[in-house]
Parts: structure tokens; C-alpha cells; sequence
């Protein structure tokens, strides 16, 4: 059977930019930028996604394109006969269910809050212990979160069931667009609200009180930790749009791309305020569009890690797609209730401290994502696995930015000390 291919590049960049842009994204950097000095961060931010983050989103494109399979199969293909590099995916999977079992709950959340502002359940005059209340009161209902995270869910597997060019190119295409537009209007609206100069001054301007206060060591950490996390590298999320993905552009060309989407909406969003929308004149208009804009963010990385779940099945079972989506639909929706259950009736429930959620995302954001990403790279460009040469040859193959040869020594003995730091700071933290 002839695998699908994206109908576009804008399509291939959308898709991929919408992978990356996440909940935690979004949602994490205007707060990790604003605690870490401000402007700084944000410079140290950027500098390490163009040391890191960059050439390993890279690497993972270049394995899915040069071999144009799903995580275990594409390992297969480009190893060299006996080697065991292939078991990676099926850790890559592993991950991608994972990061699923909790993904579905918290973008659940945020397609409640659009709901209860869209119909009127925020209203103004309320207090902030009423607002967080709305929440809290969510959280402890089970059905109510169980009947989000179902719907986010099947929508999810609807959206992949039409396949890449009917359905996850052709919702992402759209989503996105009104994404960019929809957080551009709330930026500008935010920043013309009254006091909004000393928002941005915190979360812009260069705090060089603060950087001496937190110290330098740790804002370049949280700056390194940042920028490699944005992109959810590491569990083939990534890999299996590069085997959709055509030998048109060159890899590096596309990966700026990706991460400048990604950045671009991640720097904006921390220009909103979300928690001003209850009390402010037409609030329930622009706390909606908020909240729709996090939907969005969440259900274009939901439809990107359901469609490398999907696709694996396929190339791995043989089966079809519809077969795929249904049993993963299954699958997926009795994995995400611990999360949802440890909310409620097993709020007691714990382990090193961590509920079910926070146990899961440990899991997947500090042994899985930056443990991947190294697996990743060190089949990339040591002789013992793919190596640099046919990764080079794949990366630079098409029209646009190339990598020169002379970074071979960055990729192969840098590269991987920066990555065993993420991971190691993960640990400790």
C-alpha cells in the first residue's frame, strides 16, 4: 500500500508546528520566562533552540523521511543488520501513550473552559477563590471530566480516522490559522488594557536583580530545559511526519520553520491575561476566544501523537486504519481514567509524592523525552548506527538551509553532552 503523503509544505509545517505547540507550552513559558529574568530567558531561550533544539528535530524528520515507516520499522530499515536500535520504538509508542493517559484530561479542561465561557458560568464580579472554585469543583466531579476528556478524545481519532490529507492536514490547516489569528487578537488587546506596560516590562525587559537573585546557572538551566521540552522530541511524535514529508525542502530549512511557529505562539501567548478576562468589559467574549485557542493548542498535538499511535498499528499489524483508530480509540479512553480518577476518587493516591498525573508526566517529560531525543541523536551521527553521513546526506537533500559538514564534531561530541545535562537536571529537580 502507497503511504500517504502531505497534499502541501504549508500543510507539513502546520501539522508539525501544531505538535509542538502544546498545553505546556503555551501555558508554561510566559511563567518560566517571567520567574527567570525576563528578557534574558527568553535570549538564552532562543540561543539554545538554535543549539539544540533545532538539530535534533532535525535528526528525528531525517529518519522518518529517509525511511518513510512508523518509529520500530524506520529503525529497522536504516540500521545496520543485527543491531538493536529499533527496540527505541517501541519506547517511542510507549511514550506517546503516556503522554496520552494525561493530555486527553487537561485539554479536556481547557474545552471545559471554553464551554463555561462561552455559556455564562464565568460572570462578572466573581472573586478570585469563585473562579478557582469553577475549577475546583471540576476537578472533584468524575463524570463531568471523564465526559471532556471523551469527547477531545473521539473528536481526536474522528479527525485521523480521514486519514493525513483529508483529515489531520486539512483540520490542522484550518485550526492553526485561527490559532495565530486568535492569539494575535488577544495580544493586542491585552496589551492595550490599562497597566499593561508592567506586565510586559516583567516578562520582556531583562531583570538583572532577579538574575542575580535566582543566579545565571539556573536561568540558563531553565532556559536549556525549555527550549528542548517545546518541541516533544525524543517519542517519534515528530518522526512520523517526516515520513509523510517530501525530498523537496531541506530539513533545517523546515525545522527553523517549525520552531519559529512554535516560538512565535509560545511569546505571544505570554502577552495575554487570562486571569482578567472574568472582570473586564466584554470578558466573556475574550476569556471564550481564549480558551478556544487553548483547545486548539491542545487537540493539534493530540491529533499529531494520535496519528503516530494509528500509524504504528498499521505498519506494525497490518491492519487498517479504521481498525487502527477504533482499538487505539478504546485503548486511549480507558488509559486516561487513573488520570481523571486521581482528581477524585483516588485523590489519595500517590506516589514520591506525585498524583497520577504528575507521576505520568514525570515519566514521559524527564526519562522518555530527553532519553529518546539522545537515542535519536546517537543513531544519527555515530558509526554504530545510521551515521552522519546518510544523516547529512537525508537533512540536506532538497531546496533550502543545509547543515555544512564542518558541525560533524558539534553534533557528535557536544550535541549529546547538552542532552545528558536536560536529562540529568530533570532528575535532580
Amino acid at each position: 500500500m502507497e503511504r500517504e503523503s502531505f497534499k502541501s509544505r504549508l500543510g507539513f509545517i502546520l501539522v508539525s508546528a501544531g505538535c509542538a505547540i502544546g498545553i505546556g507550552n503555551v501555558w508554561r513559558f510566559p511563567y518560566v520566562a517571567g520567574e527567570n529574568g525576563g528578557g534574558l530567558f527568553v535570549l538564552l531561550y532562543l540561543v539554545f533552540l538554535v543549539l539544540m533544539g533545532i538539530p535534533v528535530l532535525t535528526m528525528e524528520l531525517a529518519v522518518g523521511r529517509a525511511s518513510r515507516k512508523s518509529a520500530v520499522l524506520g529503525y529497522k530499515k536504516l540500521e545496520k543488520p543485527k543491531s538493536k536500535w529499533h527496540i527505541h520504538g517501541w519506547f517511542c509508542m510507549l511514550g506517546c501513550y503516556l503522554l496520552m493517559m494525561y493530555y486527553t484530561t487537561v485539554s479536556g479542561w481547557m474545552t471545559s473552559y471554553f464551554y463555561k465561557f462561552a455559556t455564562g458560568t464565568f460572570e462578572s464580579g466573581m472573586t478570585s477563590e469563585q473562579v478557582s472554585g469553577v475549577f475546583s469543583q471540576l476537578q472533584s466531579n468524575p463524570i463531568e471530566m471523564v465526559i471532556w476528556m471523551a469527547i477531545i478524545t473521539i473528536l481526536g481519532f474522528l479527525v485521523c480516522s480521514r486519514g493525513i490529507q483529508k483529515g489531520i492536514e486539512k483540520v490542522s490547516k484550518v485550526m492553526m490559522i485561527a490559532l495565530l489569528v486568535l492569539i494575535l487578537a488577544l495580544a493586542v488587546n491585552s496589551i492595550l488594557l490599562s497597566g499593561a506596560g508592567e506586565g510586559l516590562k516583567f516578562y520582556l525587559v531583562p531583570d538583572f536583580e532577579k538574575v542575580s537573585e535566582i543566579g545565571i546557572g539556573n536561568i540558563v538551566s531553565a532556559a536549556m530545559n525549555q527550549s528542548f521540552f517545546t518541541l516533544s522530541l525524543g517519542i517519534a511524535a515528530m518522526e512520523i511526519f517526516g515520513s509523510y514529508m517530501s525530498k523537496d525542502d531541506t530539513l533545517p530549512g523546515e525545522s527553523v520553520k517549525i520552531c519559529a511557529l512554535d516560538t512565535f505562539v509560545a511569546i505571544m501567548a505570554g502577552l495575554t491575561l487570562p486571569n482578567v478576562f472574568v472582570n473586564m468589559a466584554g470578558g466573556r467574549i475574550w476569556g471564550t476566544l481564549f480558551f478556544l485557542f487553548m483547545t486548539f493548542a491542545c487537540f493539534s498535538t493530540i491529533i499529531a501523537v494520535f496519528e503516530n499511535i494509528i500509524s504504528f498499528c498499521i505498519d506494525m499489524f497490518g491492519i487498517s486504519r479504521k481498525k487502527s483508530v477504533v482499538i487505539n480509540a478504546v485503548i486511549i479512553l480507558i488509559a486516561s481514567l487513573p488520570c481523571v480518577f486521581g482528581f477524585n476518587i483516588w485523590s489519595g493516591f500517590e506516589l514520591f509524592g506525585q498524583n497520577v498525573l504528575g507521576m505520568e508526566d514525570f515519566l514521559v517529560s524527564n526519562i522518555l523525552l530527553p532519553v529518546g531525543s539522545l537515542i535519536y541523536l546517537l543513531f544519527c551521527v555515530t558509526k554504530f548506527g545510521w551515521g552522519f553521513d546518510n544523516y547529512l546526506a537525508e537533512c540536506n537533500t532538497g531546496k533550502g538551509m543545509k547543515f555544512a559538514r564542518f558541525l560533524k564534531p558539534y553534533f557528535q561530541f557536544v550535541l549529546p553532552i547538552l542532552v545528558l545535562i536536560v536529562l540529568v537536571q530533570g532528575f535532580i529537580k
